[in-house]
């Protein structure tokens, strides 16, 4: 499954939409997402979307067998699209640590 977050941008095909952090989250927990597109502005009162690469990171620390989708960044916010790169880089590290420490 291909998911797309965003609040704005129309869905390319083939991508299902979500809108939310929670929305995206409850999708990766069916560890059937192959690719993930992410915006982080949601729209005013909303998590931030750089929060589900915060939810990544922290579930593939404690879970070496979670499926970690191919990962895309959309948004138009650099200082955002910085982190959210340096967090998979981060994500990276961590798969290979494991790796290296079975």
């Amino acid at each position: 499954m291909k998911i797309y977050m965003d609040d704005a941008r129309e869905t390319p095909d083939g991508w299902t939409r979500t809108y939310t952090v929670e929305e995206t989250i409850t999708a990766l927990l069916t560890r059937q997402v192959t690719h993930l597109s992410l915006d982080n502005d949601l729209g005013e009162g909303q998590p931030e979307g750089y929060k589900v690469i915060d939810w990544l990171e922290e579930t593939v620390h404690g879970d070496m067998h979670f499926p970690m989708p191919e990962v895309y960044v959309h948004s138009s916010n650099a200082s955002r699209v910085e982190y959210m790169h340096r967090a998979l880089r981060a994500i990276e590290n961590i798969r290979q640590q494991q790796v290296g420490g079975s």
